[in-house]
C-alpha cells in the first residue's frame, strides 16, 4: 500500500505585506476615532478630566506630518468620535435625525482644526501652535452658525481638573489651550525620546547613516525636547501659579439662597401638557419651605431661585398662576425669580424670568438673550421640516431679549444666564460685569430625559464659578439642581426627577478676576497665535516649493 500525500497550499508571502499595509492604512484612522472617544469620556458624569491628555496626545500622533486633506479627514473622525457619545442627548425626544445632524455639523470644526494641526505640526515648537489652532475651531464653533454652538469646549470637561484655575486668568480658551497644549507636548516628548534613543542605538552599531540622524542634529534634537517638556511643565506650573486667584472668601458678606425643584410630571417634550401642574410642583416645594423655615427647621432665605419654564402658563394671560406664584412668594416672604413663557398677543414667545417680590408682585423680567435654534426657534422651518416632522411641535418662535439680566434681589445684585446661555462666554460674563455678585443658571432639562446634559451642564456652572469668582445657583425643573461656591465646588445638590429644595449660605464677591477683565482678548491672542502659525506653514511651503522648481526636482 502506497502513501499518498495531499499537496498543501500556501499563502503567497506577497500577501502577508499586504495585509499589513492593510491594517497600517487603518491605524491612524482608527486612533483618531478612539482620540475623539477619549476626550468624551473625560467629560461629566465621569470624573476622568485627565484622559483629556492622552486623547490630545493621542490625536498629535494621527496627524502631525499629514497632509492637508488627511489632517481634514482624520480631523472629522475625531470631531464624530467626540461629538457623537457627548451630545447623543439631542435626540432624546426628537429621534436620531437631530443628534446624527448636529454631530455631523459640529464636526466639521474639529475637522477644520485637524486640518491646521496638521499643516502647523511641521514647525518648530508645533504643540503650541496646535494648541492654538483648536481653540481658533473652539472660536468659530461658538459663533457660527445660528450664533454658533460652543457645547464641548474642552474647558468644559475640567471642572475637577488641575487646570482648572486657569479659568480665572483667561477663561475658557485659555483654560481648553493649557489642555490641549500638555496633551501634544506630553506627544512631542515621547516621540524626541524615542527618536534620540534609536539614533543613539544606530550610532552604537554603526548605522549613523541608516538613522538619518547625525551629531550636527543632536543639539537641536535636545533644544527641541526642552521645548516639549516645557509644553508639558508650563501649564501644569501656570496651573498652580493662579490657584491665589480662586477664592471663596465673602467679599461683601453671605446671602443665604434657596433653590427650588419642584419636577415635572413627566419626562419628554410634553413635560408641561398637563396645565398649572410645572407651576403647582414649585409653588407647592416653596410653600412647604416656608413652613419649614416657620417651625425652625430652615433658615429664611434671603433670595429663593425658580427654574426656567418653572411656571408653565403666563402669569400675565392668566389669574389663577399669578395668584399661585403671588401666595407662594408671600409665603416665604423673600424676592423669588420666577421662569415663564411669556405670549404677548402678537410677536414672538419670550423665555422670561421675572423677579416677584412679596407683597409688590412683578418688578423686574429678564428675557433670554440667545435662545436656542430649532428648540425655541425654528430656522430655516419648510427646509427642517422634510427632514423631522417635530419642528411642528415648535408652533410660534421664541425672540431674544436685548437686555443684561441683573436682578437687585433684597439688596444682592444676582446675575442671570438661562440655561442654553451658561454655554456662551459673554452671556456670563456680562453680568458680572455689571454688578453680579451672584450667579443663577436657571435651567429646564425635563426634554432630556436622563441623559447627562444636566451633568454637563452643571460642569459649565463650576467652570463658570472659578472664571468669575463667584456663587452660582443652579435651580432646575427636574434636575441636578446644585450650589456651588466661587472655587467651583458643589455644596449642595438635587437628585434627578425628585422634588426637592437647596437652601445654603453662599458668599457675595464684587472683585473680578482676570478673565472677566480682559474677556475675549486671551482667546483673540490664542487665534492670533493660530494664525501666524498657519501663516508659516504656508510660507514654508511655498518656498519649499520654489526650491524644488528651481532645482528642477
Amino acid at each position: 500500500m502506497s502513501a499518498t500525500i495531499t499537496p498543501v497550499d500556501v499563502p503567497e508571502p506577497a500577501s502577508v505585506p499586504g495585509r499589513v499595509r492593510g491594517l497600517r492604512r487603518l491605524l491612524r484612522p482608527g486612533a483618531a476615532v478612539l482620540s475623539g472617544l477619549l476626550l468624551f469620556l473625560s467629560f461629566p458624569p465621569r470624573p476622568l478630566w485627565w484622559l483629556a491628555l492622552p486623547a490630545f496626545g493621542l490625536l498629535g500622533w494621527t496627524l502631525r506630518g499629514r497632509r492637508l486633506r488627511a489632517g481634514f479627514g482624520l480631523g472629522y473622525l475625531a470631531g464624530l468620535g467626540f461629538l457623537l457619545p457627548l451630545l447623543v442627548w439631542t435626540g432624546e425626544e426628537v429621534g436620531p435625525g437631530p443628534w446624527l445632524a448636529l454631530a455631523a455639523v459640529e464636526a466639521l470644526f474639529v475637522a477644520a482644526a485637524g486640518a491646521g494641526i496638521a499643516a502647523v505640526s511641521r514647525l518648530p515648537v508645533w504643540p503650541v501652535f496646535a494648541a492654538a489652532v483648536w481653540i481658533l475651531g473652539e472660536a468659530a464653533r461658538a459663533r457660527v452658525p445660528f450664533g454658533g454652538f460652543p457645547w464641548g469646549k474642552i474647558a468644559f470637561g475640567q471642572a475637577d481638573g488641575v487646570f482648572l484655575p486657569l479659568a480665572a486668568v483667561g477663561g475658557t480658551p485659555v483654560l481648553g489651550f493649557a489642555v490641549a497644549l500638555c496633551g501634544f507636548g506630553l506627544y512631542e516628548v515621547v516621540r524626541l525620546v524615542l527618536e534620540r534613543r534609536r539614533a543613539g542605538a544606530d550610532e552604537a552599531s554603526g548605522a549613523e547613516g541608516a538613522s538619518g540622524v547625525d551629531a550636527a542634529r543632536v543639539p537641536l534634537a535636545r533644544g527641541a525636547l526642552v521645548a516639549a517638556a516645557l509644553a508639558v511643565l508650563v501649564p501644569v506650573t501656570g496651573a498652580l501659579a493662579a490657584l491665589p486667584l480662586v477664592d471663596d472668601s465673602a467679599e461683601d458678606g453671605t446671602a443665604t439662597v434657596a433653590a427650588v425643584q419642584g419636577n415635572v410630571p413627566r419626562l419628554g417634550l410634553d413635560f408641561n401638557s398637563q396645565r398649572r401642574a410645572v407651576l403647582d410642583n414649585h409653588a407647592n416645594r416653596t410653600k412647604e419651605l416656608a413652613a419649614d423655615v416657620k417651625a425652625g427647621r430652615k433658615p429664611q432665605p434671603d433670595l429663593v431661585l425658580w427654574p426656567e419654564n418653572s411656571s408653565d402658563i403666563d402669569p400675565y394671560a392668566n389669574p389663577d398662576a399669578y395668584e399661585v406664584i403671588d401666595q407662594a412668594v408671600r409665603a416665604i416672604n423673600a424676592p423669588t425669580v420666577i421662569g415663564a413663557v411669556i405670549a404677548p398677543e402678537t410677536g414672538k414667545l419670550r423665555n422670561t424670568l421675572i423677579q416677584w417680590n412679596p407683597g409688590r408682585g412683578p418688578v423686574a423680567e429678564y428675557d433670554k438673550r440667545h435662545v436656542q435654534p430649532f428648540g425655541e426657534y425654528i430656522p430655516m422651518r419648510s427646509f427642517v421640516r422634510l427632514f423631522n416632522s417635530n419642528v411642528d411641535r415648535v408652533r410660534r418662535d421664541f425672540g431674544p431679549g436685548t437686555k443684561v439680566g441683573v436682578f437687585d434681589l433684597a439688596g444682592t445684585k444676582v446675575g442671570l444666564a438661562t440655561c442654553y446661555e451658561a454655554a456662551f462666554d459673554w452671556a456670563v460674563r456680562d453680568t458680572v460685569t455689571h454688578g453680579a455678585q451672584l450667579i443663577s443658571v436657571p435651567s429646564n432639562n425635563a426634554t432630556f430625559g436622563r441623559s447627562e446634559m444636566t451633568y454637563q451642564q452643571l460642569a459649565m456652572s463650576r467652570v463658570r464659578a472659578v472664571e468669575h469668582s463667584r456663587s452660582v445657583v443652579v435651580p432646575v425643573t427636574s434636575g441636578v439642581s446644585a450650589i456651588i461656591r466661587p472655587d467651583g465646588e458643589i455644596v449642595a445638590q438635587t437628585k434627578m426627577f425628585t422634588p426637592d429644595v437647596l437652601v445654603e449660605k453662599v458668599p457675595l464677591r464684587s472683585s473680578l478676576t482676570p478673565a472677566t477683565r480682559m474677556g475675549t482678548l486671551p482667546e483673540a491672542l490664542l487665534v492670533a497665535v493660530a494664525a501666524a502659525g498657519l501663516g508659516w506653514s504656508v510660507a514654508r511651503s511655498v518656498r519649499a516649493r520654489r526650491g524644488r522648481t528651481a532645482t528642477g526636482a
